[in-house]
């Protein structure tokens, strides 16, 4: 008996909230109501008691369908986002478009390109004045191979010190040269044997900011080896070259106006 009577009680149930429903206005479609027709079927209030008697889902685009700043004009499962009828494209979706040409960062904001990290030279090797007690004149250079350092003997008991690269292991050398020419922003023609060991080298380079002998050189006696600026300063305090001394532009353009062809350089 009991039975019988739960099917009527629901339907009771439903009838009377959609009464209510369209007491307070919910349904309730009068004899001139102009949204009567852009309804077009009964309307139970909402929520539960609509789907419960309808089958309709009451929320105006699907269930789940009412999201916000869901990122990049997707839902959840990918689905592509439709603006309900009478709104307009969300005006911030090109904003969240990558742009040609742009790194865009984990975040999807592009992002400006960045210079490249600077290669600094380890401040041990800067420029700097130091004192002198050796028995050279003022005026001689002496490198230091070893240490990386290379000095210009000043009077009074002082020197200037200047960080250098060097050569390899294999390419170091030692001994006495004398300056016998100097040149500014000089070409570069590296020599058979340097081709030998990189024929991708080019045959000529004339002179100027890409050239690897840098802004300055000076040429030691007849050898091949100079002491040079460098496009490389990362490599002040190492020991890279084939045989020459290098310096940075700034330095080797100091020692360059300090000394004179004919200068002695002591090579240890």
């Amino acid at each position: 008996m009991r039975r019988t009577i739960v099917l009527p009680l629901l339907i009771a149930a439903g009838s009377l909230s959609a009464s209510a429903a369209m007491a307070q206005g919910y349904g309730y479609a009068g004899p001139n109501d102009p949204m009567a027709a852009a309804r077009g079927r009964a309307n139970y209030g909402g929520g539960f008691i609509e789907m419960l008697m309808t089958g309709r889902d009451p929320t105006p685009y699907g269930r789940g369908g009412a999201v916000y700043n869901r990122p990049g004009g997707q839902y959840a499962y990918g689905q592509t986002v439709r603006s309900a009828p009478g709104y307009e494209a969300d005006p911030f979706e090109a904003a969240r478009q990558p742009q040609a040409g742009r790194r865009v960062a984990a975040l999807g904001q592009p992002i400006e390109p960045q210079q490249g990290i600077q290669q600094l030279v380890d401040p041990r090797f800067h420029k700097q004045e130091v004192a002198y007690d050796g028995p050279h004149k003022p005026g001689t250079i002496i490198i230091d191979t070893p240490q990386r350092f290379l000095f210009l003997v000043q009077p009074g008991g002082r020197a200037l010190r200047y960080g250098i690269g060097v050569g390899r292991p294999g390419f170091s050398w030692a001994g006495m040269k004398t300056i016998t020419r100097k040149a500014e922003w000089p070409s570069w023609t590296p020599p058979a044997e340097m081709l030998k060991r990189r024929p991708d080298l080019p045959r000529f380079m004339a002179g100027g900011p890409e050239n690897p002998m840098g802004a300055r050189a000076m040429y030691l006696g007849s050898s091949l080896y100079r002491i040079h600026g460098t496009n490389e300063p990362n490599t002040i305090g190492q020991a890279v070259s084939s045989g020459c001394i290098r310096m940075t532009n700034d330095d080797v353009k100091d020692l360059y106006e300090r000394v004179r062809v004919g200068a002695k350089v002591l090579v240890i």
